[in-house]
Order: C-alpha cells, then sequence, then structure tokens
C-alpha cells in the first residue's frame, strides 16, 4: 500500500474528460483499488474475531452446561444423604444398645431360677449402670436436681411446697422425673418439686 499524503485543495486538480482527480500524480482510482484490499483484509479479520469468540462463546457455554450438571448431581448426592442420615441416624447408637438387650435377656431367664434376691439387684443394678454409661457415651447426661436452684432451661416445677429451712427457700427438693440432655440441649426436662 502507498502512503496518503494529506490532500489540500491545491494539490488537487480536476479533468472533467478523464473524471479523474489527480493528487501529486497519484489518481483516486490508484486510492480506490487499495481501499477494497484493506475492506478485505477488515472482513478477514472480523471474520477471524467473529469465528474466535464464537469458539469461546461454546467454550464457556460448554462449561456452565457441564458446571449446571455436575451442580444437579450434587444436590441430588446430598438428598439422598441426608435422608439416609435421617433413616439411619440412630444407627450407632442403637448398636451400642444392642448388648444391653442381651444383658437384659440373660437376666430376666436367671430371675426365673434364681433364690437370692440380693444377687438378682445386683445383676440388675450392673445392668442399669452399664445402660447410662452407654448413654454417657453418646451424649446423654442426666440433669442435676438435688439441692439446686430452679433453672426453667431444664427444670420443670410441677410443685411448690412450703420450704423446711429458709436456706431451701427456691431450691429444688425432690425430683419426681429425671431429666436428660444431648450434648447440651435439654431432651427431657426434669420435673421437680420446689421450695418456697
Amino acid at each position: 500500500m502507498k502512503s496518503k499524503k494529506k490532500e489540500t485543495a491545491k494539490d488537487m486538480e480536476f479533468d472533467p474528460k478523464n473524471e479523474e482527480i489527480k493528487v501529486d500524480n497519484e489518481t483516486v482510482e490508484e486510492t480506490q483499488e487499495a481501499a477494497p484490499e484493506t475492506v478485505e483484509e477488515e472482513v478477514d479479520e472480523v471474520t477471524k474475531k467473529m469465528n474466535e469468540i464464537t469458539a469461546e462463546l461454546e467454550d464457556q457455554r460448554d462449561k456452565y452446561l457441564r458446571l449446571a450438571a455436575e451442580y444437579d448431581n450434587f444436590r441430588k448426592r446430598t438428598m439422598k444423604e441426608k435422608s439416609e442420615l435421617i433413616l439411619n441416624g440412630g444407627e450407632k447408637t442403637l448398636n451400642s444398645i444392642l448388648p444391653i438387650v442381651d444383658d437384659m435377656e440373660r437376666a430376666l431367664s436367671n430371675m426365673e431360677k434364681a433364690t437370692d434376691v440380693k444377687a438378682v439387684k445386683e445383676g440388675v443394678d450392673l445392668i442399669f449402670n452399664k445402660f447410662l454409661a452407654v448413654l454417657g457415651q453418646n451424649g446423654v447426661k442426666k440433669i442435676e436436681t438435688k439441692d439446686q436452684p430452679l433453672d426453667t432451661d431444664y427444670h420443670e416445677a410441677i410443685a411448690v411446697v412450703p420450704a423446711p429451712s429458709e436456706e431451701q427457700k427456691g431450691k429444688i427438693l425432690d425430683c419426681v422425673q429425671n431429666g436428660y440432655t444431648l450434648n447440651d440441649k435439654v431432651l427431657r426436662h426434669a420435673k421437680v418439686v420446689v421450695g418456697e
């Protein structure tokens, strides 16, 4: 491509016979011949960019579709795992209780033949302590009530009686039903009698 000079009125001549504008011995005809090459190059360049953008768009679309499918699979898998947890969440706890059930069955069968009541009582006490230990291993703890002040977060007052002494006013005198917590969350409030 030839370099173009800045056109001024002085440099340009008009020849009506040839219908050409002369500019420093260069004709507009030559300039027009050069222009289509530039336009073709521009069209090629725009086409090339358009193809690149289309390819990039297809790539992004593919990534989006894969990501959406992956998220959908993740969501389905999570829902399945959650439903399995809900159905089988107590499996570990129940498996730890089964040996206690076996002990109770053995104790019941031995009670029919036993003549020593004290030995039977000791056996039942052992099973009960084992059961409390298993509950403790699973995060279940008994709520303390003896001589504790009434705490409505853990205790439910079912009766109010006159306190035998000034020190026992507002404190728990008796526990009618034990309360339990599971990992510091109340499973059941302790039902208590409070001194007034």
